[in-house]
């Protein structure tokens, strides 16, 4: 079997990993962002250090780096499970670097890991605890610009603007990869369902067409029996005979689709494990039964015959075994003829009789008719099936053999 490929990065990086990640490159960016070069004068801007390195002198400046790097920790911690609090110690942690490295606008770079926390909390969890992280990420944002105005501090609006824009953008992609995470997850279950619907047609019409012959000659064995019985003892035992094999076939046949219904194990020993299938090398068998039955069926061979794949094989074999059991059950005839032609792309099978089809058989023979017909469409093949114009009935099928 091929191996299966690994996830992307993403997929395989817990979320608090990659905030955390995305925290530390952000406050290395403010650091550098506030770095004064050798040989570059200061004229008193806020937004530079009034020193050549960028990192923090003053007490509360270490401080306030260490309180936030804590909550960080926190934050990274719960975010697959506390979304909320990790969201609002996220946010503080922001406001704290904020506060004392930048002037009073507030600082894109140390709301990113809100962001990208954002993003995760509205890709995994319900939107109703996306939009209230979303508005904990505006709470604190317009919560920093309020104390700001009233402290008299002058506020300008390009900054803000764009901490607002990331913060809906990170919602927005969340919010898509969720929708598409409930697409594909609908889909998959849409699949599987089809895969189970198929496999319970696809066992009763393996079921149907293997009992509908079996009981067919088994009824009519019976009545010829029944009828000669105080006459033709010989008669009455070899039919008592083929009522007895068809009833073996049918029974291990039953044992084996059942089998395939339960794990291995649980069935291991009391079903045949590997029981190949029924396939147009049992097609003799079968007009010897029907043959006993009182139905000639003449058997032509045409083209040069070879292994077949397993599923064609088979589904030749049933469309043979249902045509001839209408035959026996509805044509009101004691002849049929079975044509089967190997072809270098295909196999090509007819059934074909000169009964006359009554009322009382149509729902049976529909049944079956669209049993075959859905074969031969999962194959890919052609299939038609109707009266004959000179009288009768016929059905064909052909069915393409890959290379």
């Amino acid at each position: 079997m091929p191996e299966t490929p690994p996830p992307p990065l993403m997929r395989r990086v817990p979320p608090g990993v990659v905030v955390a990640c995305v925290w530390a490159l952000s406050t290395l960016y403010t650091f550098v962002a506030k770095l004064r070069w050798p040989g570059e004068a200061w004229t008193g801007e806020v937004d530079k250090s009034p020193h050549l390195d960028p990192f923090p002198r003053r007490l509360s400046e270490w401080a306030m780096l260490g309180i936030a790097a804590v909550l960080v920790c926190f934050a990274c911690r719960l975010l697959a499970r506390r979304a909320l609090w990790s969201t609002t110690m996220l946010v503080l942690s922001a406001l704290l670097m904020n506060a004392d490295f930048h002037t009073f606008a507030i600082a894109p770079g140390q709301y990113l890991p809100v962001c990208v926390a954002l993003y995760f909390v509205a890709a995994t969890r319900s939107r109703r605890t996306a939009l209230i992280g979303v508005g904990l990420a505006f709470t604190g944002l317009f919560g920093y610009m309020t104390v700001c105005l009233v402290r008299g501090f002058a506020l300008g609006t390009s900054v803000e603007a764009v901490v607002v824009l990331m913060v809906v953008t990170a919602w927005v992609l969340g919010e898509s990869q969720r929708r598409e995470q409930l697409l594909v997850e609908m889909m998959r279950v849409q699949v599987a369902e089809k895969a189970v619907t198929a496999e319970r047609l696809r066992i009763a019409r393996e079921l149907h067409d293997m009992v509908a012959h079996s009981i067919g000659v088994v009824a009519l064995q019976a009545g010829a029996a029944k009828l000669v019985i105080g006459t033709q003892p010989e008669g009455v035992r070899k039919a008592l005979g083929i009522i007895e094999d068809t009833s073996r076939e049918t029974l291990a046949g039953l044992r084996r689709v059942l089998g395939a219904l339960h794990d291995a194990g649980a069935v291991e020993g009391a079903v045949e494990v590997g029981a190949p299938l029924a396939g147009l090398g049992d097609i003799d068998r079968l007009v010897e039964n029907v043959r006993s039955a009182g139905v000639r069926v003449d058997l032509e061979w045409r083209g040069e015959r070879r292994p077949l794949p397993p599923e064609i094989d088979l589904s030749a074999f049933r469309i043979i075994q249902e045509s001839v059991t209408n035959v026996v059950k509805h044509s009101g005839t004691q002849q049929c003829r079975v044509s089967v032609v190997f072809q270098p792309d295909d196999v090509s099978v007819m059934v074909v009789d000169s009964g006359t089809r009554n009322g009382s058989g149509g729902e049976g023979i529909g049944y079956g008719l669209a049993g075959m017909r859905e074969r031969v469409e999962l194959l890919h093949g052609d299939f038609s099936a109707g009266p004959r114009p000179e009288g009768g009935f016929r059905v064909t099928a052909r069915l393409p053999v890959p290379s």
